[in-house]
């Protein structure tokens, strides 16, 4: 198949490029994608949260009342799950595990769905370079402007000093280079913008 590519000097058509269908004709298998999204989400996630069972609770070592003759229900302690300010049955633990196993084979299929679905939508981009001669913030967003992009995922084949940095205070504006796209990254945006080196990477890893 064939696949548009844009010029980064004036943002015309320069061409079209032959891609495999195999990575950018994909049918999309949208319970896939979203297994492996929600998969890669999890794996990114760290436990933060620390709760205390009812043996880390502060007090509650007497006796609330004798167990007989109160006409309430028996009691051991002010500390039990039961109570108001006692300990949680299961609490949650710093070292808590969240992550979820993703087949490496699952993660391609994932992958190539995700980028024939956006190139079916017109999401994805193809320009025949992108470079910031200098880190400018300005400069990117006149330059994403002329393309018609604002909420954008710029992909490249290599690491861009200069335009990490333009793109680092853009809320809506992620660069990332080949190796560094997941499926997450990739769905979260409105276009991905994609330098021909980049395609031309993605096609041979996921061929």
């Amino acid at each position: 198949m064939k696949v548009s590519v844009i010029s980064e000097a004036g943002g015309k058509a320069a061409g079209d490029v032959e891609v495999s269908d195999v990575t950018f004709g994909a049918t999309f298998n949208e319970s896939l994608v979203h297994q492996v999204v929600v998969a890669s989400q999890a794996n990114a996630r760290a436990g933060t949260r620390a709760q205390k069972n009812r043996a880390a609770v502060r007090g509650g070592g007497s006796k609330p009342w004798r167990q007989k003759g109160t006409g309430q229900a028996r009691a051991g302690t002010s500390r039990s799950p039961l109570w108001r300010g006692g300990g949680k049955v299961f609490p949650a633990s710093p070292d808590e595990n969240f992550t979820q196993k993703v087949n490496k084979k699952m993660r391609r299929a994932a992958m190539r769905s995700i980028l024939s679905e956006l190139l079916r939508q017109e999401r994805l981009v193809t320009i025949d370079g992108f470079r910031i001669e200098a880190p400018k913030t300005r400069a990117l967003v006149e330059k994403l402007k002329g393309l018609g992009a604002s909420d954008v995922l710029i992909v490249t084949d290599s690491s861009d000093d200069n335009l990490f940095l333009s793109a680092r205070n853009l809320h809506h504006v992620d660069v990332l280079p080949v190796q560094g796209v997941d499926p997450v990254s990739l769905v979260r945006h409105e276009k991905v913008i994609m330098t021909l080196s980049a395609l031309k990477r993605f096609e041979e890893m996921l061929a």
